[in-house]
């Protein structure tokens, strides 16, 4: 007789009250007060981090329960797309809505670990919205994409501070996902998926036929 199955079980997540009432729901700028937006959303073990409308990144740790902020210096713009990676060292990876894009080097108590937090900056490829941002798994390469369908790459080296960007992919229609592993790019337009082989710079449609 075969076996039954376990029952399938409901479980009610409540809100994050305790993230949320870190973050305000409106600052004062000058004479005026403005609302504040929840625009990007990242996740993994150790923590939350959540991009505003304001241009301000709200970093929570899940070990320690507090929030940090991190922003843009100069305009107040939203951010678009925010992507964590645990490697040796904690980073953090943002863009905005005019195409800027920054990577935080985060503060780690650990030993051997990075002591100061450091930023990089993809300098004036983008020149609109950021839609997408993919890591390598050692925290070396960057790969960013906007809604005019570029596609950047950015080589970090993390011991000596630099950042290295170029352009190395052209979409006629936005980007909408990017994921990398072992040298190979995936990437998800409005029109299309393709595999593009960073070391030969070549592209491999996924399927025939152009999405509708």
């Amino acid at each position: 007789m075969a076996s039954l199955a376990p029952p399938v079980t409901f479980k009610e997540f409540c809100p994050l009250y305790y993230l949320l009432n870190a973050i305000p729901t409106k600052i004062q700028k000058g004479f005026r007060s403005i609302l504040v937006y929840l625009t990007a959303l990242d996740t993994n073990g150790d923590y939350i981090a959540v991009g505003s409308s304001i241009g301000m990144l709200y970093l929570y740790c899940r070990h320690l329960n507090q929030m940090k902020k991190y922003n843009f210096e100069g305009k107040c713009e939203s951010i678009t797309f925010v992507k964590l990676l645990s490697c040796f060292d904690d980073l953090v990876a943002v863009g905005t809505a005019s195409g800027r894009v920054a990577v935080f080097q985060l503060v780690s108590s650990l030993p051997g670990r990075n002591k100061q937090l450091r930023r990089f900056d993809v300098a004036g490829i983008h020149k609109s919205s950021i839609t997408a941002l993919a890591w390598s798994p050692n925290g070396m390469k960057l790969f960013s994409g906007d809604d005019k369908g570029k596609i950047v790459y950015s080589a970090l080296d993390l011991d000596q501070g630099i950042c290295n960007s170029s352009l190395v992919l052209e979409e006629p229609s936005s980007i909408v996902q990017l994921d990398y592993n072992q040298k190979v790019l995936l990437v998800s337009t409005l029109q299309r998926t393709l595999l593009f082989y960073t070391e030969e710079k070549s592209v491999k449609q996924v399927g025939a036929q152009p999405r509708k």
